[in-house]
This record gives structure tokens, C-alpha cells and sequence, in this order.
């Protein structure tokens, strides 16, 4: 199990590294050389996915084994289920703040670029668009509170 961890750590600090070196010196236009960049980085990319996989497929295993944290009666599939439906507010709702952060916050810089004085004007509706995900995150609170 840790030699594919260490497979994994050893993979990713190849690809990163492989990155950094062809930001700093990109290869030339020579299409000889580029096929053998591609088959570098193709071949660290299939090391790091066969890493994941090995680790996925060790770790499942692991875990299945693994005597149970809690006493068998203690945590039931409805608990269970029902503290997942409680958290679907606040991930939808972030999802929605963040879908509608993306363009008010490119709309405000725009703004903001051709007339500094619309700054505060901005604030509030980039705090209209966050102000979704607080509602959500309320109605989670809420529902936690009704569970107990």
C-alpha cells in the first residue's frame, strides 16, 4: 500500500516538474523533439493514473476490512441518509454562488476599470451573488437543528 503512495508522490512530482521545465524552456518547433515531449508527459501521466487506480483499488480493499469506528447500532442508513440530504442545501447553493460570482465579479472589474468611483455599487452586488451561499449554509443550520 505505501509503495503506491509513494508511486503516486513520485508521479505527480514528475508531471509538475516536467511542467515547470517546458514553461521555463519550451521545446522547439521541431516535430521530432515534440513527439518525444508528448511521450514523456503521456508517460507520466499513465504512471500517475495507474497509481490512482492501484491506490483506489488497495484502499477499497483496506477499508473493507477495517473493523467498523462506531458499534453497529449506534449510526443507522436513514441518519446516514438524511445528514446527506441535509448537506445538499449548502452544495447547491454554493454551486449557485459561484455561478453567479464568475460574471458579476468580471462585470464589476470591467466596471470598475472605466469609472472608479461605481466601486461600492459593485460590492453590494458581488455580496447579492455570495449572500446565496449563506442562504443555503441558514438552511442547513436549521435542518441540523430539527435532526438532533
Amino acid at each position: 500500500m505505501y509503495w503506491m503512495i509513494t508511486l503516486l508522490g513520485i508521479s505527480l512530482l514528475a508531471l509538475v516538474a516536467t511542467g515547470i521545465y517546458l514553461e521555463i524552456h519550451p521545446p522547439a518547433p521541431d516535430p521530432v523533439r515534440i513527439r518525444r515531449w508528448k511521450k514523456l508527459v503521456g508517460g507520466n501521466l499513465l504512471l500517475f493514473m495507474a497509481a490512482q487506480v492501484g491506490l483506489l483499488a488497495f484502499g477499497v480493499q483496506e477499508a473493507l476490512a477495517a473493523q467498523p469506528a462506531l458499534p453497529s447500532g449506534e449510526v443507522s442508513i436513514g441518519f446516514g441518509l438524511s445528514l446527506i440530504g441535509i448537506g445538499i442545501p449548502t452544495a447547491l447553493a454554493t454551486i449557485g454562488a459561484g455561478i453567479a460570482v464568475g460574471p458579476v465579479g468580471a462585470a464589476s472589474l470591467a466596471v470598475i476599470s472605466e469609472k472608479p468611483e461605481l466601486f461600492g455599487r459593485t460590492l453590494i452586488y458581488l455580496g447579492l451573488a455570495e449572500g446565496i451561499a449563506i442562504y443555503g449554509l441558514v438552511v442547513t443550520i436549521l435542518m441540523l437543528g430539527k435532526l438532533g
